[in-house]
């Protein structure tokens, strides 16, 4: 298991989804690395991850490890079961031998387009957790459950659902990504994503412990680009972005890791 962190180190994550080959994305990581060198970009104080394609993640962790370079890295998926006959599927044993630090589960394409469960959602964590990978877990509703529910209860629901398969005090990610922001360049308002995010630290403390809550990282995710993202991590319980197309242009993501020099922040 991964160790319960104390301090919330903000998060920008990058999901770039079925994009990039793994030339590309040693093309890409490079980039980013040299770019935010030369910004003299403090690690130390925002942790910047990549999320590439499972056929990437071999040439980043080589480039990374071999350059030296203090990004990290996750995949986008892994498999509720360990191993066996299950075609297809990547076991969480497999990412954590290529040095993955997270895995992405829940993310709304998922259960949208592979009818995934908040149960299998939570067997997925779970089974990441088993492995030693931190879990980036991800809720979010749809325009018509804002319309018929409101911002929280469907997030809060699924968070809930996902949470009881796991032990306490481990270390989790979770990312509020509503459905309806997500590439729809309308991103939810930081007062939204504030009340939302609020509201699912609530549920991980009633689930895994107030340690657990005051530890635990909270992403906003939904159309977040370098001129929104300061006002998002102004808010007191966000603590970094899960960002999908932005985190495909090397420039545009560097100034989103970069929010902190951000005017006004």
């Amino acid at each position: 298991m991964a160790e319960l962190t104390t301090d919330r180190i903000p998060l920008i994550a990058g999901n770039w989804k079925m994009n990039l080959d793994h030339l590309q994305s040693i093309a890409f990581v490079q980039k980013l690395a040299w770019a935010l060198k030369d910004a003299r970009f403090d690690f130390s104080t925002v942790e910047v991850a990549v999320f590439p394609p499972f056929t990437d993640l071999r040439s980043v962790q080589s480039l990374i490890a071999g350059d030296k370079f203090e990004l990290t890295f996750g995949a986008q998926d892994v498999s509720e079961h360990d191993s066996g006959a299950y075609t297809g599927e990547v076991s969480g044993a497999f990412l954590k031998a290529l040095d993955c630090k997270f895995a992405i589960v829940g993310h709304s394409e998922r259960r949208g387009h592979h009818a995934e469960s908040s149960e299998t959602v939570g067997s997925k964590a779970a089974a990441a957790i088993r492995h030693g990978l931190v879990p980036v877990i991800c809720v979010g509703e749809t325009a018509e459950d804002l319309e018929t529910k409101g911002a929280s209860a469907v997030p809060v629901e699924q968070l809930e659902i996902a949470l009881a398969a796991l032990p306490k005090s481990v270390e989790i990610v979770v990312a509020y990504e509503p459905v309806w922001a997500i590439g729809s360049g309308q991103a939810a308002t930081p007062e939204q994503a504030e009340d939302v995010a609020g509201k699912l630290r609530e549920v991980i403390g009633r689930s895994l412990g107030a340690d657990t809550a005051k530890s635990t990282r909270v992403l906003y995710g939904g159309s977040v680009k370098s001129g929104n993202i300061a006002s998002f991590m102004r808010q007191p319980n966000v603590d970094g972005a899960l960002v999908g197309g932005a985190s495909l242009v090397v420039d545009e993501f560097a100034k989103i890791a970069r929010y902190q020099s951000h005017v006004g922040v």
